[in-house]
């Protein structure tokens, strides 16, 4: 995805990633984005959950919803998803900072009627979330289907940016006797918590991302 205007990093370039794979494996680490898009000159930036898949990135939502609709026009939208890995302490307040990954996205959206592209999307939509969830429960039916707009926001132009490393102190702050370093952030997966009304056992994609992060049953 070369560099365009609209999508060239300008302030810190060394961190610019253009690859498709760097692109992709941001969204891929994720399942939430912001959209931002203007309806009527008013400018919107909304949460939304997503799923990549291949170029595009899968969004939904209810029929009823105005910002949706504007999306279906095929409006110019921007799609922005960032992890924060770390903390990065320095012995100056200006060098402060935090180790990231971010991604911004650029295209527009088309609305999916197919009945089975919907239906498949949106298994894919919770397979993203938990891998191997979608076999585990009930497929979205026909009024579900009809009451959700699915949107498939095709990418135009994209850049992934990653900061890394430790602080970059001045050299003359070197010798203050300050802590400097990484402090790293984690998001787990904590026990999971039944609903009050079910009985079925824990299924096998809940064990198996609390057992990829150490969390008790």
């Amino acid at each position: 995805m070369p560099p365009i205007a609209r999508n060239q990093v300008r302030r810190s370039k060394e961190r610019a990633r253009y690859d498709r794979a760097d692109v992709h494996a941001v969204l891929d680490a994720g399942f939430l984005a912001h959209v931002g898009f203007c309806v009527d000159a008013q400018p919107f930036v909304i949460p939304m959950l997503y799923a990549r898949d291949g170029d595009d990135v899968l969004l939904h939502g209810s029929i009823a919803s105005r910002l949706m609709r504007g999306l279906a026009d095929g409006i110019p939208a921007c799609i922005s998803v960032s992890h924060v890995d770390a903390l990065v302490l320095a012995r100056s307040h200006f060098h402060h900072s935090a180790n990231y990954r971010s991604v911004v996205c650029f295209g527009t959206a088309r609305v999916v009627d197919d009945v089975a592209e919907k239906a498949a999307a949106l298994a894919r939509f919770v397979d993203a979330i938990l891998p191997g969830r979608a076999a585990e429960s009930r497929p979205s039916d026909r009024n579900e289907l009809a009451a959700t707009l699915l949107l498939r926001f095709t990418i135009d132009d994209a850049s992934a940016k990653v900061r890394e490393g430790g602080p970059r102190d001045d050299p003359a702050d070197r010798d203050l006797a300050h802590w400097a370093g990484v402090v790293p952030l984690q998001t787990r997966y904590a026990a999971p918590i039944a609903a009050d009304d079910c009985t079925a056992p824990l299924p096998a994609s809940v064990r198996r991302v609390i057992a990829n992060d150490g969390a008790d049953t």
